[in-house]
């Protein structure tokens, strides 16, 4: 039976999205991964670019609240960002949560290339970070 996870980050719109995208195409044979926030938003088209560079599509995926996961139960429960960590409620009962923080690609500023290369370089440690706990557990 394949493990559920929870991907939380604030708005749903970068980090928890292409972590979603990530852990399923990557590890969808033994995990299936959901992704919302403390507040929707939108998925950030240039999340949608950066794991299109790579194989992923996530051009269906849509910005979620956690309201839409009340009462469903997860294997682990991964925050992304410090504010969902520190906002996350707690009706997840005996579940593994745990915290593994990156940068938001969706606050980097400078030329439309230089914001591209910062969602690349989250995406790649995204896809790093997650493959090498998923290993181990």
């Amino acid at each position: 039976m394949k493990k559920k996870v929870l991907f939380l980050c604030t708005h749903n719109s970068c980090r928890s999205q292409m972590a979603e995208g990530i852990a399923n195409h990557y590890l969808g044979d033994r995990l299936q991964a959901f992704s919302a926030g403390t507040e929707a938003t939108f998925v950030h088209p240039l999340a949608m670019a950066a794991l299109a560079e790579i194989g992923i599509d996530i051009s269906g995926h849509r910005s979620k609240t956690l309201d839409e996961f009340e009462g469903e139960t997860f294997d682990y429960v991964i925050t992304l960002c410090g504010s969902a960590k520190e906002n996350c409620p707690l009706f997840f009962g005996g579940v593994e949560r745990i915290h593994i923080g990156f940068d938001d690609p969706g606050k980097a500023t400078g030329t439309e290339e230089e914001i591209m290369r910062e969602f690349r370089r989250v995406r790649d440690e995204i896809r790093h970070r997650l493959l090498e706990f998923f290993a181990n557990v």
